[in-house]
């Protein structure tokens, strides 16, 4: 039987490219459960204002205008939430959480109905990033390629600042006790406060990226947020390993899935997250604390 090596190299990309979008998304999420231990379900529906921004500031200024903007106004609508109900919620204990998160959702939606009405919007891919590229034996789109070196570079970046810097080093003192952390010293609160923009930003250039790839809609945000749960479970929580872990594992087994057993590819990632869920609950890679 003949391997056509071209094919599979395209479904490589294709499975890299879904893996690096997730990581972005998914990447603020499981670092704010991890250190503030809040569950955020609100995440998506900041991934979709996100896409939403962008597609108004490219309308005006072009592509990159969104690019780099998008994130900025994004973290704004995150110091909002923050100071006007993520502080005051974060120890009413997780049920509480995800019931005001989760009504959120629906809040963010009607705001984002409002604004910009139920008809999609869309990006044009910049001139630079447009057309076909030559890599590994196959023509590729610019842009797809472009998400998964921006993707492999904000997780460098981060492995970095967790790694070898002095508030990487306190997100991690955070994460593993919040309250030995404090006693040493570190102010805990403005740190809880700095990742939570951080991951919104985060979230905002992940809607950002996608917009050119996918119809902008208000329910995008409700569309993401299964395959980022599973992603976060399956890597493990409060853990950058874990969430680019997570991320390739969903990517490949969605991508490889449809093509080799297309009959099952919607339930083979359920498949492996009950199973990762019975052998390993705390997931692949979780943080310490």
């Amino acid at each position: 039987m003949t391997i056509d090596l071209g094919f599979w190299t395209l479904q490589t990309l294709n499975a890299l490219q879904l893996s690096m979008l997730l990581f972005l998304l998914s990447v603020g999420l499981t670092v704010i459960f991890g250190l503030m231990h809040f569950v955020n379900l609100a995440h998506g529906a900041l991934y979709a204002l996100g896409a939403y921004f962008a597609a108004s500031l490219a309308a005006v200024g072009g592509y990159w205008m969104g690019f780099f903007l998008a994130p900025v106004a994004v973290a704004g609508v995150g110091v909002l939430l923050y100071t006007g109900l993520i502080q005051r919620m974060r120890k009413s204990g997780p049920m509480a959480q995800v019931l005001v998160t989760f009504g959120l959702i629906f809040a963010l939606l009607d705001l984002t109905r409002i604004f910009w009405g139920d008809l999609a919007l869309a990006i044009e891919v910049p001139g630079i990033l447009s057309g076909r590229l030559a890599f590994l034996g196959v023509e590729y789109p610019t842009y797809r390629l472009f998400i998964i070196v921006l993707g492999t570079a904000i997780f460098a970046a981060l492995s970095l600042v967790l790694s070898r810097t002095q508030i990487g080093a306190m997100i991690r003192a955070g994460v593993d006790n919040d309250a030995m952390a404090a006693c040493l010293g570190i102010n805990v609160e403005r740190l809880f406060f700095i990742v939570f923009c951080v991951g919104c930003a985060l979230a905002g250039l992940a809607g950002a990226v996608a917009a050119p790839l996918l119809s902008v809609t208000p329910e995008m945000g409700l569309q993401i947020l299964i395959p980022t749960l599973i992603v976060i479970v399956i890597g493990g929580l409060g853990s950058l390993k874990g969430a680019i872990a997570g991320s390739l594992i969903y990517g490949f087994v969605q991508t490889f899935g449809a093509v080799l057993a297309p009959q099952l590819a919607s339930v083979l990632i359920y498949a492996l997250l009950a199973a990762v869920l019975v052998i390993k609950p705390v997931g692949l890679f979780p943080a310490k604390g």
